[in-house]
């Protein structure tokens, strides 16, 4: 059903946003507050080690009635910062968008626009990503897993830029492990998603801070966090690594009683017998085992109530 919004928020985690966030929010406020009757900007700043939370607390001076901002104790990462600003919000809807500028906020508009025709979730999409080679082929290695592991529908691109109405955030943060996967909880939460192309320019200032290392580790929290089907294809190649040990064990037996016809030489006695269980079952059983343990450690890590994010100051009261 069509739906319309007339307060909403904006989310935005700040990690080395200094030189960027001030004409975000200037942005922000400009473009959007004629066409909504309140507006509210959580600032999550996620310990960022540059001059945002001095370039933030004058822009908390300057916006009081616009503007929350959640310093957090140590960096949690992007999504959990997500995770605490949706936890603060008071509008009808809520945009989650980068620091970067690489998303012009009167793009908003549209995701909104779309948004009203009774989706509860609008992602963005782009003709063409101004991210870098290392960034895009991360991106489409992601979402090649997620077809798979999350069940995304095919043609639908998981952008961190998007906008949610507030009853789907409702069920979103009742979430409370430490892997939060936004993407993964939505589709977890509903399959009525929609698609608006947007624009995307370069980044203005800074570099993207997503390392190898933060790429391999948000790719670990979708593969494990959200599914039991990496352990089903665990399952599975250690199915089909049996069956080519079986096959290499049929090779070698044939071999042998036809004196070396497919090996040149004569082989060692226990050669092969020992070459196939060690490169095989060992490497199917390693496999099995980091899976197993990933699984373990997180378990682990949930009993002992690691937390989603720990908020250090908080600017002001959750209400617009």
């Amino acid at each position: 059903m069509p739906q319309s919004f007339s307060s909403i928020s904006i989310v935005v985690p700040v990690y080395n946003g200094a030189a960027s966030i001030g004409s975000l929010i200037d942005n922000v406020i400009s473009e959007l507050s004629p066409q909504f009757s309140s507006i509210q900007i959580v600032i999550v700043n996620d310990n960022s080690p540059d001059d945002s939370d001095t370039v933030l607390q004058a822009y908390l001076e300057k916006y009081p009635a616009q503007l929350t901002y959640i310093r957090l104790m140590r960096n949690f990462g992007e999504h959990n910062a997500v995770m605490c600003g949706l936890n603060h919000i008071s509008g009808d809807c809520v945009a989650i968008i980068d620091d970067d500028f690489q998303n012009p906020p009167a793009e908003i508009l549209k995701l909104v626009s779309t948004l009203e025709d009774g989706y509860d979730v609008v992602y963005s999409y782009y003709e063409k990503k101004q991210h870098s080679v290392f960034r895009n082929l991360g991106s489409a290695f992601n979402d090649l897993v997620a077809n798979v592991v999350l069940e995304k529908p095919k043609g639908l691109y998981l952008s961190s830029f998007k906008v949610i109405n507030a009853k789907t955030v409702e069920h979103l943060i009742k979430y409370q492990g430490p892997f939060p996967y936004i993407d993964g909880l939505i589709l977890q939460t509903t399959t009525n998603i929609g698609t608006q192309l947007c624009e995307h320019n370069e980044r203005s200032e800074g570099e993207s801070g997503y390392t190898l290392r933060k790429l391999v580790r948000l790719w670990l929290n979708m593969f494990t966090g959200y599914s039991v089907i990496p352990l089903r294809i665990a399952s599975l190649l250690g199915i089909i690594m049996s069956g080519i040990a079986l096959l290499m064990t049929i090779i070698f037996i044939i071999d042998r009683i036809d004196n070396g016809i497919i090996f040149a030489q004569e082989l060692p006695v226990g050669w092969a017998s020992q070459i196939t269980a060690t490169t095989f079952f060992a490497g199917a059983q390693l496999l099995v085992i980091g899976l197993l343990g990933e699984y373990l450690g997180r378990l682990f890590l949930m009993a002992s109530n690691r937390p989603q994010y720990l908020i250090r100051t908080q600017s002001k009261q959750d209400e617009i």
